[in-house]
């Protein structure tokens, strides 16, 4: 790719008249930013109505089903953000033709659909992204660079607590899916995998994995329509290990959020300490608040993020991390190099969760290769 040709994009999944759409208030905006790399060339839904809504808004063809999305000329890159169990089947229909893809995590629904689709991809050698944006966030990025300048010595372990905010006794119609563990959506697939993803960015990668998955409520009012559904998904993790560099970590998510902190990472070494706090346990999309104290500070305090981790043009808040993937795609292709989390960094994660599975359902300590 020179830098005259732009990247075609198509995102399937960018219903308008879903208010929390992540392709509407995420993708495009990232895509919008970043004109120079990329134009939008189509979206598609599920319904002929909210795809002539989205042609409409958004100005480029509307397709009420992937597959014209998928073979639609102009479109280089295919953006998969609807729902976990439909990931396998657009994803294969996008590499088979031979369309670079970008897909939402989780990659797939379970690891068995994962391997395939990482499989497929490595044997096309079609480009792919999974929205792991954890690692991409300014805080987590200058906290891995004062580790590796040594600001807090040696880093003995880390200890982080957070808050999954769904996965509790009330849901609405829209987020009710997630209560379903089948689905794919957990607290464990989701704001705990992104959180692990930036950990072993921030930290290494693990070694040992002990793990307990609670499931202490059966069932959820779905408020919006006063009815009550069943609650397979768990709503407490607990994972603790060690990283292959001999580190200890202890990981606690619960669902819901709680009246007190609903993330707090600390991270301890020989000579001082970080803190990353923030009022969510999503990591991917949390604002996060980063703290520090060494030698013979007594507490820690406020740590000012430098202007050079951030990007002036690219937009702020939850969309934030998604554009500087985005950002650094457009890199990669120019520059020929593969530093975007791709499907075979999503086939590890994958590994992980379903070895955290394990360790929890045979309570025996799993080893990590």
């Amino acid at each position: 790719m020179t830098t005259k040709q732009k990247i075609g994009v198509g995102i399937i999944g960018a219903s308008p008249s879903n208010p929390y759409s992540w392709a509407v208030n995420s993708h495009i905006p990232s895509i919008q930013a970043l004109s120079d790399d990329y134009e939008l060339r189509a979206v598609s839904t599920s319904r002929q109505t909210t795809a002539k809504e989205a042609e409409k808004k958004f100005g480029v063809p509307g397709f009420d089903n992937h597959f014209d999305l998928i073979n639609h000329p102009g479109v280089d890159l295919v953006v998969v953000t609807v729902k976990v169990p439909y990931h396998h089947e657009i994803i294969s229909a996008a590499l088979d033709a031979g369309k670079m893809v970008f897909s939402e995590w989780p990659l797939a629904n379970g690891l068995e659909e994962a391997e395939e689709l990482a499989k497929r991809s490595e044997a096309s050698g079609i480009r792919t992204i999974v929205g792991l944006q954890a690692r991409y966030s300014p805080v987590i990025r200058y906290a891995r660079d004062l580790i590796s300048e040594g600001y807090i010595g040696d880093v003995l372990g880390t200890t982080l607590v957070g808050s999954g905010m769904g996965w509790t006794v009330v849901t609405d119609r829209l987020n009710s899916y997630m209560y379903d563990k089948g689905n794919g959506v957990t607290l464990l697939t989701v704001p705990i995998m992104h959180t692990l993803d930036g950990l072993q960015y921030l930290l290494g990668d693990f070694s040992t994995v002990s793990a307990e998955m609670v499931s202490n409520q059966t069932e959820t009012l779905v408020a919006d329509t006063n009815t009550i559904i069943p609650f397979t998904s768990p709503n407490h993790v607990s994972i603790m290990g060690t990283l292959t560099n001999g580190m200890a970590v202890s990981v606690f998510y619960r669902g819901g959020q709680s009246r007190g902190e609903n993330m707090r990472w600390e991270i301890n070494g020989t000579k001082g300490d970080l803190v990353i706090t923030a009022s969510s346990g999503h990591t991917q999309l949390a604002a996060l608040k980063l703290q520090g104290g060494r030698n013979q500070d007594s507490r820690v305090e406020d740590l000012t993020i430098p202007e050079s981790y951030f990007s002036n043009h690219l937009p702020g808040g939850m969309s934030g991390n998604t554009a500087r993937i985005y950002e650094q795609f457009a890199k990669d292709l120019r520059e020929g190099t593969y530093s975007t989390p791709d499907f075979a960094h999503a086939l590890r994660q994958h590994k992980l969760l379903s070895v955290i599975e394990t360790a929890s359902l045979t309570g025996m300590r799993q080893y990590l290769s």
